[in-house]
């Protein structure tokens, strides 16, 4: 004879990646089932599903469903260790924080009057300034990926783009 108890409970080993799991999985909800159905718009008539404009955002949304969900399974089913480890969070200085914030406002705000190529060298300079990149040669990623993504953007998704600034 079997009998169940009322008293079971499951065990969360780690608190913070339940709760960070929950938060992504309600934003990746949204994104999926209400941002991308009602604001982004698709053309009547496609050659190709993969070029629609919904195609990305939903793509992400997935992945971001799928790992919010494993993240939450993370929570319950491993435990944090208290030592040295892989999972222990170090928390940077001020200067980084603030360093990054001006990466991400440089992108937001110049986009449009710089390009989305300078903008992308400025923000990628300043975040390798902010992450002590001591290697000379990573500083000419900073050129390189902003350039390759503008044209990947541009050429092969045809995602129109400011790519330089409007005085050129």
């Amino acid at each position: 004879m079997t009998t169940s108890d009322p008293q079971r409970r499951v065990k969360v080993k780690d608190a913070g990646d339940v709760i960070a799991g929950i938060a992504l999985l309600v934003f990746s909800l949204v994104l999926v089932f209400y941002l991308v159905p009602n604001y982004i718009n698709e053309p009547p008539i496609l050659e190709n599903p993969m070029m629609s404009p919904r195609w990305l955002p939903e793509i992400v949304g997935w992945l971001i469903v799928l790992f919010s969900v494993l993240l939450i399974f993370q929570g319950l089913l491993v435990e944090r260790s208290t030592e040295e480890g892989e999972r222990t969070l170090e928390k940077g200085s001020s200067r980084r924080f603030i360093m990054m914030a001006v990466a991400l406002a440089i992108y937001v705000v110049l986009f449009e009057s710089m390009g989305a190529v300078f903008c992308g060298i400025l923000a990628t300079l300043v975040l390798f300034v902010a992450h002590p990149v001591r290697t000379w040669w990573v500083y000419s990623m900073a050129f390189l990926f902003p350039i390759v993504v503008a044209f990947l953007f541009v050429e092969v998704m045809n995602v129109p783009l400011p790519i330089m600034p409007f005085w050129l």
